[in-house]
């Protein structure tokens, strides 16, 4: 049943979504990108937050799109179920110079495990991504999210460590001309609660409490029209 209404109401966000883009100029609309793992891409057996965040955004009263390779208008991304964040920064590049964004929306680090100690390695990928699309864009917002943490251990028990390497590179890649903003998504987020029954990927209230946080830190920058970013 909470499946059923939230369909719905991906449904309706879709076609109030598509009438407003196809009467605002193209100069006018903010455009998103999405780009991470699974957790970005959705799936059938868990929930995803980029319907929930277009509602959100809409009923706020922005103009945007989210823009990417992947999925159907309008909620196009660059998630890809299983990858990691190293593959991410050898694919994703390509695919924002087909579809330049004004701002990207990372959540990226799982699908290793701990005993591959691979921080260091997620965090060089994390930057070369983030360089990548600042050569297509100079102007790209970059979100990077303290990724959602997990019950599936020993595999995930590097995350907590990933979150605090992440937030010292969002603080070294920072500046007022190139913003990087960090994205809290772990403190909320519960996976005894807001994880399906795999202890990793949201339920619908994990899906709802992600869009929040996204939302949260999207609205700053929506509130000033796009060519800030261009």
């Amino acid at each position: 049943m909470i499946f059923y209404r939230i369909k719905k109401v991906w449904i309706f966000s879709l076609l109030l979504i598509s009438a407003m883009h196809a009467a605002t100029p193209a100069d006018s609309v903010w455009r998103l990108m999405p780009i991470g793992d699974s957790i970005t891409e959705g799936g059938s057996t868990f929930a995803d937050y980029r319907p929930l965040l277009a509602e959100k955004l809409r009923a706020a009263g922005f103009v945007f799109a989210f823009v990417g390779t992947r999925g159907a208008p309008p909620l196009l991304h660059e998630g890809y179920g299983g990858k990691t964040t190293e593959f991410l920064a050898k694919t994703v590049p390509a695919h924002f110079a087909e579809s330049p964004a004004d701002i990207i929306l990372l959540h990226a680090g799982h699908n290793h495990f701990s005993e591959e100690k691979p921080i260091p390695s997620i965090v060089a990928a994390t930057e070369r991504l983030i360089g990548a699309v600042r050569a297509i864009n100079p102007h790209v917002i970059v979100l990077v999210a303290q990724v959602i943490p997990s019950g599936k251990l020993p595999k995930y028990a590097y995350i907590p460590e990933l979150n605090l390497a992440l937030t010292k590179l969002v603080s070294r890649l920072h500046s007022n001309a190139q913003p990087v903003i960090l994205v809290d998504q772990a403190t909320h987020f519960d996976w005894k609660t807001d994880a399906i029954a795999d202890r990793v990927h949201p339920n619908a209230a994990g899906a709802a409490k992600m869009a929040e946080a996204w939302s949260t830190a999207l609205q700053p920058f929506l509130r000033q029209p796009p060519s800030f970013a261009r």
